[in-house]
């Protein structure tokens, strides 16, 4: 299976293509390259930062994948940690850059500069693939040429994962903010759907397809996301911000579509209540820092989601509407992990009202940042 030896006649590369490769060639010192005739090759990208608790089983998951190898190229860009990342990175055949600039959005920009393959799927350190099918499931939406993008519908967790990251598998977010806001998006035991927006799908051999081309789009991008490498190289310098690439896409590739594939993937967050406020902590400040507010226009649900803002705060005071969703969590799940849904919100909401009082526009030292 010869890798690039096909052009215009492969079911990889024909239709709306042609306008992301003129994408692509309209930025200097960028290429793109043909798509694989058949399976299609993946560019793994992982950002890292003193990861050793879970890099293993990340990359381990990758590895166990009934899917050609030699198609597959794992891009580790590290920001320098201390740990044990790099040498465990190593032993899994990774291939290790460096990421001066530390971040995970920037570690994701560096390593997709050293992508050579036809997709490029973004995994971060803490994401375990479900499944030794994943990538051979993942890759079917391309077959249509306008999709351009594809990310598992789902979180799954494993019996030993911690009581938070089951909690967040188990209701589909992070961020319980999400819930009111209605802009996650993996399914919820809390309302039964992927995302609460009005978002028009269709469904394709148990897959879900959407155009691009609407006011609102959920938190689609991270954990798991794949895309089409010539879509997405012209769009990025020197960060590549998962929420943002789907927006930058509906500008860039009109008729775009997205595929929401029906697979799931773990997503080891956090193991306690410290590491998931200082999660929390960081997320509010990157809201409000100044590169985010520059494009606030990709994300219509902060302005124009107060309503969903202020029954996240009524509901957090006054308790009973909370208990209630946890019935209903825990009645569709059966995942007693959804008790933490309470103490999930009041911890949001403290740590949001503190840093919007008192530290907004203040950022971060990543000083001691890490998986």
């Amino acid at each position: 299976m010869a890798h690039g030896s096909r052009t215009a006649e492969s079911c990889w590369s024909c239709g709306a293509l042609v306008a992301l490769r003129d994408l692509t060639e309209s930025v200097p010192g960028r290429t793109a390259q043909p798509l694989s005739y058949g399976q299609p090759s993946i560019s793994i990208l992982v950002p890292t930062l003193n990861a050793e608790r879970t890099i293993a089983e990340c990359l381990g998951a990758i590895k166990r994948q009934r899917y050609p190898q030699e198609l597959i190229e794992i891009i580790v860009a590290d920001g320098g940690s201390q740990d044990r990342t790099r040498s465990i990175a190593s032993d899994y055949g990774a291939r290790i850059v460096m990421n001066p600039l530390r971040t995970g959005e920037c570690g994701k920009a560096v390593a997709l500069a050293h992508a050579r393959n036809d997709l490029v799927c973004l995994i971060d350190s803490d994401n375990i693939l479900v499944g030794d099918d994943w990538f051979a499931r993942m890759v079917v939406p391309f077959q249509r040429a306008a999709v351009v993008g594809s990310e598992p519908i789902a979180f799954a967790c494993a019996p030993g994962d911690s009581l938070i990251d089951r909690y967040c598998a188990a209701m589909g977010v992070n961020d319980p903010l999400c819930l009111f806001l209605g802009n996650y998006d993996r399914r919820s035991a809390l309302t039964g759907r992927w995302t609460s927006l009005p978002i028009k799908t269709e469904r394709i051999d148990g897959n879900l397809y959407f155009t691009l081309q609407q006011k609102w789009l959920p938190t689609i991008g991270a954990n798991g996301t794949m895309y089409r490498r010539i879509a997405i190289t012209a769009l990025v310098s020197d960060e590549l911000v998962d929420i943002d690439l789907p927006c930058q896409l509906r500008e860039a590739v009109p008729g775009a579509l997205f595929a929401k594939v029906d697979v799931a993937i773990r997503h080891l967050y956090c193991t306690d209540i410290q590491t998931f406020m200082r999660k929390q902590t960081r997320r509010i400040r990157d809201v409000f820092s100044e590169r985010r507010r520059a494009r606030k226009g990709n994300y219509p649900w902060v302005s124009e989601g107060r309503l969903g803002i202020v029954r996240f705060c009524l509901c957090t005071l006054l308790v009973v509407p909370l208990l209630w969703q946890v019935g209903v969590a825990f009645r569709r799940s059966r995942q007693r992990a959804v008790l933490f849904h309470p103490i999930a919100c009041w911890l949001t909401l403290g740590t949001y009202a503190v840093n919007y009082l008192f530290a907004r526009g203040r950022p971060l030292s990543r000083d001691d940042w890490r998986q």
